[in-house]
């Protein structure tokens, strides 16, 4: 949790007042990042309000059935067009829908299964009054009186709409509909009916839903029913009368039937959420101005003083009709709750582009809610609806759905605990699945699945159900214990290495090498000038020697790390790809590099190659020839690993001989051959190697988890499971498991591209190659940078593979990168154990695990962040689950290498360490986390192997002791001679 010391100096909604909200963007632009965008695991009040909702038209159906009246919905849904966007085929608007008239204790159990405390639902006015006015309609009034007691049976609370869109067409043709001033006056009557036959088993009321589309989009751009093309000048009469009429229900319910029904009434207002394109005055004026136009043109008038927002009546002048004094106190306090809807009715849909004023849309429920009780005098907030959608050709599995939901869920949640945000309720939009107003059936909102081509309807429950359900059980995200971070340390000898692509070459020798002789000009030029033809004698040249190599030495002492793990560049070590032609500088380098690790006691960790961009990384003769398609490249790759053993050995003890292989960008063909290239060079080294070296070697393969984005779904599960043995188990299996490809693998090519080309998409290995590739490691490396979610349904066809027939799904809760990479710690402890369960207790590394910024401090924090959860991640795996982890390294070295990864940043030709740097440092100082409770871990301080260092070392250490006993002797024999002269002259 944020300290409440913090969120008490960014402040609190206090006492609201027109324009106080404003405050509200620079309130959240200055809150600590990333700590307020992390996941709140808590809970909700007690007796919070947890309740699903529908409308009459979009469930009801039965528009003939019951002595119904005809609505502006069903005039407007039975014109020759479809509404725009509506599905070009199918059910016609809310005809039959749902069918929920005909199926009411199908709904009521659907809401029993969730376990809510309320059912918001609204009463068709054409069916309780056919022409609008008296007399009402028994079969109607007889229908609502079975719900209600249905839902008093359950103990569900009713939460009823008088008034959501569907006008009876009698009032329309009549008198215009909400253009005329009779209206409010019918509406109360209507109400009247309602309070009287119903009010007794409903303590919530909410007048009418969303005025803003009533009244622009039905009488002023005509997009939804009456479909009148007034312009703004209707518009904003019909919201006139729409506010009239709500303060006359209210009044209404206040002075007749409060007393004795002790009910509550309310208005349901939309809003959209905006934010300013730049955090200027001006544009947060804007945006001030954007939600007036929306929300404020209805909430001010009710919730402050009865009158418009300024910010409309000085825009709008003479278009904007004007209350009398009389009228502001009848409409100032007409309500007992603020009754929010937000999502994806209004929001992005609904909104006219020229009421967001050049801002721009965002969906941060938070921020609104903030908003809210900043302007309007802190008021108990209702969510009554909110939600998004998912296509309509999604069934059961509804991934987005509920991530959608999750987010507004959290989001409320931080505007209670964070903020001080009064929210008593939240209703999900919708129970069931129904016509979507002018998306008719194109997209599903519904918890439940309603099959429109059915005659029966049955519900489904989807995913999102479930999810609910779960929530409202445990009221909330109640922290659990793999949530929380534990204390502990990693074993002695564990591993803690940084990592760089490929090291910075650079063989300019210092200037120290250079043996001519310089005279300092001190009166006139102040310059160094050479002196022709005089030299100094030449020393014998050492690997410090070459600056680049002392700086990046010098740089990795200050992390405090034990291995850097580096890749060799195949392509200039051997440029014709054999060994005719070496690059043998470049050889010398390497050597140097490495040796002046391991005099600084860091272990060096070499890849011998590392796939990059252009040609793969591969000597230029070899890509241009089929690359890995080649077979003729496995022999190329076996020469080129044995140079390098007999070049570098006796430095480098710990080998990878393929880094982080591409399984994207790889065909089968090339896999089969990269296999057999890895086991070749892994029995070269084993048998010609190993006994002298004393090494050890295995590859590293990339492997970020991978999730089943509805975790109820068992078709999820199957796409993830398929999924981690298409990107790890391809390469890992061979090598770790049975020496075949993941059944998986050949299951599904063989399903998807039948028998006759079964062989061609997966080469099959001969017993002989099985033998080779089979336990051809000493270790598990694994690259690991995020988590991905998976679904069955497809929803998205951007983020769809056809292929692999699965859907790329995004948590809007997970923190993410500048580069959008999601930032999920407990996904790698999931990998750990999956290797574990796959493969059985190998030794593993974590070869690289690093997050992007934007070169920007703030978001280094982020690394920070990432840094601190992956590991201590990591120490769960190795102490709760047994997983035999020996290292950690963090990527990447700078960014100069490896742009905006680096723990050092590089500009201006300078390395400067970031915070990040320093955390990590820390981390590896503790060896992990230790606590109170931690027992103390005295570790033996090793010294990294190196013969020839040790040779070097101890040349030096003689010819300083030689130098030593020199001069000692020296020094006796001057006292002798010295002495023997003083006795001489006193003699």
């Amino acid at each position: 949790l944020l300290p409440p010391l913090l969120l008490l100096l960014l402040g609190r909604p206090g006492l609201g007042a027109p324009g106080q909200g404003a405050g509200t963007w620079s309130r959240f632009a200055r809150l600590p990042y990333p700590q307020d965008q992390l996941f709140l695991h808590d809970t909700f009040p007690d007796g919070f309000l947890w309740g699903a909702g529908s409308a009459a038209y979009q469930t009801e159906g039965g528009w003939r059935q019951g002595g119904k009246g005809a609505s502006v919905w069903d005039t407007f849904s039975h014109r020759p067009a479809t509404p725009p966007g509506a599905a070009p085929s199918g059910p016609v608007g809310g005809d039959v829908a749902s069918d929920s008239y005909n199926n009411l204790f199908r709904d009521v159990e659907g809401l029993r299964r969730l376990g809510v405390s309320h059912y918001r639902f609204s009463l068709s006015w054409a069916r309780l009054l056919p022409n609008g006015t008296a007399p009402p309609n028994p079969a109607g009034l007889a229908h609502y009186g079975r719900l209600l007691g249905r839902l008093r049976e359950l103990g569900v609370e009713p939460v009823v709409t008088l008034y959501h869109w569907d006008l009876p067409q009698a009032l329309q043709d009549a008198f215009g509909g909400w253009v005329s001033p009779v209206l409010p006056r019918l509406f109360r009557d209507y109400a009247e009916l309602c309070f009287r036959h119903f009010g007794g088993q409903v303590r919530y009321w909410l007048t009418m839903d969303n005025p803003y589309v009533v009244a622009w989009h039905g009488y002023g751009t005509g997009r939804l029913p009456p479909g009148v093309r007034g312009g703004p000048r209707l518009g904003y009469l019909a919201a006139h009368h729409l506010l009239q009429a709500h303060a006359k229900v209210w009044h209404l319910y206040n002075d007749h039937f409060r007393p004795v029904q002790r009910g509550k009434v309310s208005i349901a207002l939309s809003s959209h959420w905006i934010k300013p394109q730049h955090m200027t005055e001006k544009n947060i004026k804007e945006c001030q101005k954007s939600l007036d136009f929306v929300l404020g043109w209805f909430a001010k008038p009710i919730f402050i003083d009865g009158d418009y927002p300024e910010n409309m009546r000085s825009n709008l002048s003479s278009l904007l009709p004007e209350f009398s004094e009389a009228e502001k106190k009848y409409i100032k306090g007409t309500a007992d709750f603020f009754a929010l809807s937000f999502g994806a009715t209004l929001s992005f849909q609904l909104l006219d582009s020229h009421m967001k004023f050049q801002q721009l849309e965002s969906i941060s429920l938070r921020q609104l809610l903030y908003w809210i009780s900043s302007e309007y005098n802190n008021p108990q907030i209702f969510i009554v609806e909110n939600s998004w959608f998912v296509s309509g050709t999604t069934k059961k599995d509804d991934a987005k759905y509920i991530y959608y939901l999750k987010k507004f869920i959290m989001e409320t949640l931080k505007a209670v605990r964070y903020d001080g945000v009064n929210v008593f309720g939240y209703t999900v939009w919708s129970l069931l699945d129904g016509f979507e107003w002018h998306r008719g059936y194109s997209i599903r909102r519904g918890l439940f699945y309603v099959d429109f081509q059915s005659h029966d309807k049955k519900l489904m429950p989807k995913s999102s159900a479930l999810f609910y359900q779960k929530l409202i059980e445990k009221n909330g995200f109640p922290p659990l214990p793999e949530n929380q971070p534990i204390e502990g340390i990693f074993p002695c000898g564990f591993a803690w290495g940084i990592v760089d692509n490929y090291i910075q070459v650079d063989t300019t020798p210092t200037q120290f090498l250079d043996s001519s002789v310089y005279v300092w000009d001190v009166h006139q030029t102040k310059k160094l000038i050479k002196v022709d033809g005089v030299y100094a004698s030449n020393r014998k040249r050492h690997c410090v020697d070459f600056a680049a190599i002392r700086l990046q030495i010098s740089l990795l002492q200050e992390m405090q790390v034990t291995h850097f793990h580096f890749s060799l560049k195949w392509s200039l070590i051997l440029p014709l790809g054999n060994l005719s032609l070496i690059n043998h500088t470049l050889v010398h380098y390497y050597q140097c590099f490495t040796s002046e690790l391991l005099r600084v006691n860091i272990t060096p960790v070499v890849a011998l190659w590392q796939p990059m961009i252009e040609n793969q990384e591969l000597p230029v003769s070899l890509a241009k020839y089929g690359a890995w398609e080649n077979t003729e490249t496995v022999q190329a790759f076996v020469e080129y690993a044995r140079f390098c053993f007999a070049s570098l050995g006796d430095h480098v003890k710990f080998w990878i001989t393929m880094n982080e292989p591409s399984v994207k960008n790889l065909t089968y063909t090339a896999g089969h051959n990269l296999l057999k290239a890895h086991a070749k060079v892994w029995h070269l080294y084993d048998k010609e190697f190993r006994r002298s070296q004393k090494g050890k070697i295995s590859i590293a393969l990339q492997a970020d988890w991978v999730e089943p984005a509805c975790p109820f779904s068992r078709n999820d599960q199957d796409v993830a499971d398929r999924i981690l043995e298409f990107d790890i188990g391809w390469l890992a299996e061979p090598i770790f498991g049975n020496g075949d490809y993941p059944e998986v693998m050949r299951a599904w090519l063989h399903r998807i591209n039948g028998i006759d080309l079964y062989n061609f998409y997966l080469p099959y290995f001969s017993e002989d190659e099985k033998k080779l590739i089979q336990g051809s490691f000493d270790f598990f490396a694994l690259s690991h940078y995020t988590t991905t979610l998976v679904g069955s349904e497809k929803e998205d066809a951007i983020k769809y593979d056809h292929y692999l027939e699965v859907q790329m799904i995004n948590d809007i809760t997970w923190l993410h990168s500048p580069s959008r990479a999601a930032v999920v710690p407990w996904g790698l402890r999931k990998l750990l154990k999956w290797v574990k369960s796959k493969y059985g207790n190998v030794p593993i590394y974590i070869m690289a695990n690093g997050i992007d910024d934007d070169q920007n401090m703030v978001h280094d924090k982020l690394r920070v962040y990432y840094i601190q959860n992956y590991i201590n991640e990591a120490l769960k795996a190795y102490t709760l689950d047994d997983v035999n982890l020996q290292g950690y390294f963090v990527y990447s070295f700078n960014d100069k290498t490896a742009p905006k990864y680096g723990l050092y940043s590089y500009v201006a030709n300078q390395y400067e360490p970031k915070p990040s740097l320093k955390h990590y440092r820390e981390i590896i100082g503790n060896n992990g986390f230790p606590g109170p409770e931690t027992p103390v871990l005295l570790c033996p301080e090793e010294v990294v192997l190196c013969p020839k260092c040790h040779f070097r070392t101890r040349k030096s250490l003689l010819a300083f002791i030689s130098f030593i006993f020199v001069a000692f002797i020296a020094t006796i024999l001057f006292i002798t001679y010295y002495s023997k002269r003083v006795e001489r002259r006193y003699k």
